[in-house]
Formats: C-alpha cells, sequence, structure tokens
C-alpha cells in the first residue's frame, strides 16, 4: 500500500470532533506511530484467546465461562426436561382415561374414524357420556373431582346447535332453511338424583332435530393433582380439565364424527403439604438456577463490553482510513468489527436469564408456564452450543464448515428464494385439484409436509397408490403432477442446491491451501509484523487513549 504525501489541513464543518481533533494535532513523525498504533491495536482486537493471552497475558475469561456454561445450561435443561416430561405424560395418560371413561367402545388410535351412524346411537353415547359423568367419583381409578365454585359443584352442559328453520325434502330436491345458528343448552348438576336409575330420554327433557342438528357439544369441567412428582422430590402440581365432547354433524352426511377435546390448565395448589426433604431439593435446584443466571449475566456483560469495542475500533478505523488514505472503508470490511458470534452468545444469556427465572418461579409454584420455559430453555442451549463453534474456527483444520456456510449462505438464501417460488406453486395446485380425492392433499399444511417428504424420498408409493381414482381426468393430472414434481425438484432443485454447496466448499478447500484473497483491512493489519509475544502489546496495554487523542498524550505511550 503505497504512503500518500501527508497535508495537514485545517478542519470544516464537516468534519466530525474526533477527526477534527485528529488533523489539529497530528504531524509527520507522529502519524506513522499512530499508524503502527493502530495496526497494533486492529491485530491484537482479531487475535484468538491463545494468542491474547500470549501478547498481554489477558486470561480467556469468555471461553471459560462459555464452557461453565455449556456445562451448566445443559444440566439445567436434562433436569427441566425429566421434570416436563411426567408432565406431559400426565396429561396424555389423561385425555386417553377421558376418551375410555366418556366414549361408549372407544378403543385406542380410533380417533380419525371414530363416528356413528343412526339415531339411536346418537343418544346412547349422549347419554353414556353423561352417566359416566356423574358416575365418575365411583369409577374412576385416579383421583378425578368435580370442580367446585364456592360451595357447588360445576355442572355439565349439553348444548346442540342447529338451524333456526329448516323443511329438507332431498326426495324432492326442495329445502327451505334459515342458516342462522341456535344453541340450546340443557345443564346437568353432579349431584342430580336420579333414584338408582341411568340417565335416558325418558327422565331428560333432550331431543334431537337431526336434519337441522349441526353440532352437540358435552362440556364440563374435572381437577385432578399430579402425584407422581412427589417421588422425584418435586412439589406436585394441580390440574384444571376442560373437557368437550363434540358430535359433529355439520356435513350432514350421515356421518357423526365424534372427538373428545381436553384444554389442560396448572394451576398451584392452594393449601398442601408434603413431609420429608422435598423442600431442601427444591432449594438446591433454586441454588443451581440462580447460580446459571449470574454466570449468563457475566457472560452477557463480557460479551457486550466485546461488541462495544469493536463498534468504537470500527468507527476509529474509518475515520483514520478517511483521513489518511482519503477513501471508504467498505461495508463487509466494517462489519468485520461486529462479532456475530457475541450476539448470538449475547441472545442466548438473555433467553437463558427470562428461562431460568420462570423455571424458579415453577419450582416455587408461583407460574406453570411449562411451554414457554421449554422454549426458553431449549432455544438457549441451542445457541450456546452453537456459540462454542466460534472458538473451534479459530484452528484451520475445525473452521471448514463454518467458512462454507458463511460463504454460501448469499448464494443460499437467493437459490431457495427462486426454488420456493416453484414449490408455492405446486402447493397451491396440488391442494385446489388432488384435495378432494387424497388424504394427505386436504389442507395447505397437508401439501407442504407431503411435498417436502417426497423430496426427501419419503412414502413415494403410498402418496401415488392413496390417489382416489373416482374421475379419471384427475387421476391422470395427478400422475402427471407427481411425477413432474419429483423429476423437477430430486433431479433438478436438489442436485443444484448441493452442487451449490460443494461448489462453494472446494472454494473455500481451495483458498485454504493458497490464501484467501486479502480485504483493504486484513492488508492493513498485514503490515504489522509484531508477534503475540514480542512484548510490544504489553506496551499499549495501559493506553486507553483513542487514535485521535492529543499528540503530546500519544507520544508518552510510544
Amino acid at each position: 500500500m503505497e504512503t500518500p504525501e501527508v497535508a495537514v489541513s485545517s478542519c470544516s464543518a464537516h468534519d466530525d470532533e474526533d477527526l477534527c481533533g485528529y488533523k489539529r494535532h497530528l504531524s509527520v513523525s507522529q502519524e506513522g506511530l499512530l499508524e503502527d498504533q493502530l495496526r497494533r491495536k486492529l491485530k491484537f482486537f482479531f487475535m484468538n484467546p491463545c494468542e491474547k493471552f500470549w501478547a498481554r497475558g489477558r486470561k480467556p475469561w469468555k471461553l471459560g465461562i462459555q464452557l461453565l456454561k455449556i456445562a451448566m445450561v445443559t444440566i439445567q435443561l436434562v433436569v427441566f426436561g425429566l421434570s416436563n416430561q411426567m408432565v406431559v405424560a400426565f396429561k396424555e395418560e389423561n385425555t386417553v382415561a377421558f376418551k375410555h371413561l366418556f366414549l361408549k367402545g372407544y378403543m385406542d388410535r380410533m380417533d380419525d374414524t371414530y363416528a356413528v351412524y343412526t339415531q339411536r346411537d346418537v343418544y346412547d353415547q349422549i347419554f353414556f357420556a353423561i352417566n359416566q359423568y356423574l358416575q365418575l367419583p365411583n369409577i374412576s381409578v385416579g383421583n378425578h373431582a368435580y370442580e367446585k365454585r364456592g360451595a357447588e359443584e360445576t355442572a355439565l352442559a349439553v348444548c346442540q346447535q342447529f338451524y333456526k328453520r329448516g323443511t329438507i325434502c332431498p326426495g324432492n330436491d326442495t329445502f327451505d332453511i334459515d342458516p342462522e345458528i341456535v344453541t340450546d343448552c340443557l345443564y346437568i348438576e353432579p349431584m342430580t338424583p336420579l333414584d338408582n336409575t341411568t340417565v335416558g330420554k325418558h327422565n331428560l327433557n333432550f331431543t334431537l332435530d337431526f336434519h337441522r342438528l349441526v353440532t352437540v357439544q358435552l362440556m364440563f369441567n374435572l381437577k385432578a393433582i399430579n402425584l407422581q412428582t412427589v417421588r422425584h422430590h418435586e412439589l406436585p402440581d394441580c390440574y384444571d380439565f376442560t373437557l368437550t365432547i363434540v358430535f359433529d354433524n355439520k356435513a350432514h352426511s350421515g356421518r357423526i364424527k365424534i372427538s373428545l377435546d381436553n384444554d389442560i390448565a396448572i394451576r398451584e395448589c392452594k393449601d398442601w403439604h408434603v413431609s420429608g426433604s422435598i423442600q431442601k431439593n427444591t432449594h438446591y435446584m433454586m441454588i443451581f438456577d440462580a447460580f446459571v443466571i449470574l454466570t449468563c449475566l457475566a457472560s452477557l456483560i463480557l460479551c457486550t463490553r466485546s461488541v462495544v469495542k469493536g463498534i468504537r475500533l470500527q468507527r476509529e478505523f474509518v475515520s483514520f482510513f478517511l483521513y489518511y488514505y482519503k477513501k471508504e472503508v467498505s461495508f463487509s470490511d466494517q462489519m468485520e468489527f461486529v462479532n456475530g458470534w457475541y450476539i448470538l452468545i449475547m441472545v442466548s444469556d438473555v433467553l437463558t436469564i427470562v428461562g431460568s427465572t420462570l423455571k424458579m418461579e415453577i419450582q416455587a409454584k408461583s407460574l406453570t408456564s411449562y411451554d414457554v420455559c421449554s422454549i426458553l430453555l431449549g432455544t438457549s442451549t441451542m445457541l450456546v452450543w452453537l456459540g462454542v463453534i466460534r472458538y473451534l474456527g479459530f484452528f484451520q483444520k475445525y473452521n471448514l464448515l463454518i467458512l462454507t456456510l458463511r460463504a454460501a449462505l448469499p448464494n443460499v438464501m437467493r437459490f431457495c428464494c427462486c426454488a420456493a417460488m416453484i414449490y408455492l406453486g405446486y402447493c397451491f395446485c396440488g391442494w385446489i385439484v388432488l384435495g378432494p380425492y387424497h388424504v394427505k392433499f386436504r389442507s395447505l399444511n397437508m401439501v407442504s409436509e407431503c411435498l417436502f417428504s417426497l423430496i426427501n424420498g419419503d412414502d413415494m408409493f403410498a402418496t401415488f397408490a392413496k390417489m382416489q381414482q373416482k374421475s379419471y381426468l384427475v387421476w391422470l393430472f395427478s400422475r402427471i403432477y407427481l411425477y413432474s414434481f419429483i423429476s423437477l425438484f430430486i433431479y433438478m432443485v436438489l442436485s443444484l442446491f448441493i452442487a451449490l454447496i460443494t461448489d462453494t466448499y472446494e472454494t473455500v478447500k481451495h483458498y485454504q491451501q493458497d490464501g484467501f484473497p486479502e480485504t483493504e483491512l486484513q492488508r492493513f493489519i498485514s503490515q504489522c509484523k509484531d508477534l503475540p509475544n514480542s512484548g510490544r502489546y504489553r506496551l499499549e496495554e495501559e493506553s486507553s487513549a483513542s487514535l485521535f487523542c492529543c499528540c503530546n498524550g500519544c507520544s508518552e505511550h510510544m
């Protein structure tokens, strides 16, 4: 790089304050010294932790904290995952139990096919569910109970929705209907006296007009306590189950589908007492979570400090380059000062702090946001492990993946945008044409999942075989549609995508052998020949002055 002629100029109204002070106090000899100082400062900034230790004896605190944080966050996640696993299992098992309790003749894995086809079966199913609800304390093997509001137990609601008015005569191809939906509800108290008989049409004023019927819903609330957590030294949670049994007759096709929906809410138990050492174990876990928060807070402070120092050094370099070389620093060189890995670690620290706080509240039974806590802790742990890749990137044999992803990402994003247009076109086309004849194309979400599976070579034969042949034209279209999609995406799009990554990989591998193209920033730093263990970096360690300081102050450090 050629050294331009130096001309001391006066400050203009457009110069910033640092640059103006720099111009007033700079001389030819001091300019060379400050340029070397800046080169050393930049070279030290881009050193790895080991080189920084050799250069100034600075201990790699951030690296140590990251390794400690990986172990602590992973342990925290595993402990919370085991606890959350019991919560999920309790929810699923209760839902299965409710289906067997309140749905007559229910068997496992028949949710999609569970339906009734006669009026008598509809009444039998409704009255069976009502009777099971009334006899629940005597028949349930779980600790289920009715919800109480004050001193009274909540009632079961039987609501039917039907068209306000309707006369339907399919034989004459005529109908007269008012599409307004009317809802009529019947409430049954849990302690309703039945004279030792079961509920039926004879003792409930309940009839259905199937020609106008849209849906029938049975809604009731139950409560339970998850006692299995006591064995794992955790306080139990109280559960509220809001159950809805739906008889769906919207299609009026002669098939009424039956489904049971269980809306679960976890609440803090009002009055509880557990003997033994469970309280002590809970306190130990909360102390561990507090230590995780402190570790992440220290990591967040150190990474924020490094990012701020990088931005300050960026501004210093840009101002120096503008004055000394009369050139603007490229955007890519400016972004070298903004360490994306530090930002990734900072995001993971924030998520871990928030997630650990929620976990402590859950353990104290002040909150029950298991799902939110799972998302925060899971995402933070993933980012923590990804953040360690930064330190592997300092070694040439380990950073090939990072360099390849970094170089290929812009081209991959552009390629994916183009491929997405074709993919969405196939999604919409398949949904509207094949949806009525193929179970995998009934919704846009199912179409997208089916096509993505085909790209990966999954379930191809079943996709072809399950196509109904009621319409020969649609069947023929489905063959053209599926063959063209598979050929286009597997043999062309996917191959080009792999070739794009492979080409970038070969380019990066070639650069590793012959050297990467140097940017202006790298060429500027490469002129500094001082080795990390030369001692030159220790001389400037105590100098915190900016490059744009007064001349006397800068000369004292040189």
